[in-house]
């Protein structure tokens, strides 16, 4: 009878202490939910701005996040206040936490911090054809942590900020045309000013290439078993393999309809009897 006694004193002392901390609780659920609420409203508004001011959406994305998670740690401590502990208590805390979690996660802050010099500094933005790190492709997300491409396979690499924005980095939208040097060989017996002619004829009828800076075909080198020629033109960065792979299936064409030989690597090998030559040689010894 004792214990059960006991057992029932404890529960109603337990029983009280809730009672009396019910409020607290309550209203920490309550400032919980309210402020998510406010939060919410908060980036609704933020993402209205952006999108009224034609901001970069890499700087929107990059910005609505880090609002958003901010906002959220200090309604955590603003929580955990109102629950009782102590603001200087939580502060150590959260300090210790932080120095803890940062030796941890050192690479990951080495992305973060990455993250913030790629959306500073914008060496690229979405949209852009990008090389770096051994991968080429157009840039689909830039996020805190990871930058994500789309290569030319479509296929989608994933790479970390940190080492994205210590790398070099090839950005070959950035300028919106770019320059191309196609080459041609013909053979050394063909008419080297009417190739260039035919060259020529065929950059000026592709609609995209642009006449400022002015297409170019030079002699480009005397190989060991052709002439080369250089075909240089700027043109927009939407066109540019689409009149790329045109002009290479087209020049092989003209030129082969211009009575030009398309030369490849060719070696003469003579072949000797040995027999022969011995038998010629012992008989001029003899002699």
């Amino acid at each position: 009878m004792d214990k059960l006694n006991n057992w029932g004193e404890i529960a109603k002392e337990y029983a009280e202490k809730f009672i009396d901390y019910l409020p607290t609780l309550l209203g920490a659920l309550a400032l919980l939910l309210i402020g998510l609420w406010v939060i919410k409203i908060i980036v609704g508004y933020l993402r209205k701005v952006f999108e009224k001011k034609d901001y970069d959406p890499t700087l929107e994305k990059f910005t609505l996040s880090a609002a958003s998670w901010g906002l959220k740690i200090l309604l955590f401590v603003l929580v955990i206040t109102q629950l009782g502990v102590e603001s200087a208590s939580l502060v150590a805390a959260i300090g210790a936490a932080g120095l803890a979690i940062g030796l941890a996660l050192q690479g990951s802050l080495a992305n973060l911090a990455g993250g913030v010099l790629i959306i500073v500094l914008k060496p690229f933005k979405v949209g852009d054809w990008i090389e770096a790190q051994g991968v080429s492709g157009s840039v689909a997300e830039i996020s805190l942590f990871y930058t994500k491409i789309n290569t030319f396979g479509n296929q989608r690499a994933v790479v970390p900020n940190g080492q994205l924005s210590n790398d070099n980095i090839i950005n070959y939208s950035f300028n919106g045309t770019r320059r191309e040097n196609l080459s041609f060989g013909i053979s050394y017996d063909d008419d080297i000013k009417k190739a260039k002619e035919v060259l020529m004829q065929l950059v000026k009828e592709q609609d995209g290439i642009l006449e400022d800076p002015a297409p170019q075909v030079l002699v480009a080198e005397l190989a060991d078993s052709s002439v080369n020629f250089s075909v240089r033109y700027f043109a927009p960065n939407d066109v540019f393999w689409d009149i790329h792979w045109k002009m290479i299936e087209e020049g092989k064409i003209r030129l082969e309809e211009a009575g030009m030989t398309i030369p490849y690597p060719q070696r003469d090998v003579y072949m000797y009897d040995q027999t022969k030559m011995s038998g010629t040689q012992l008989k001029a010894d003899k002699s």
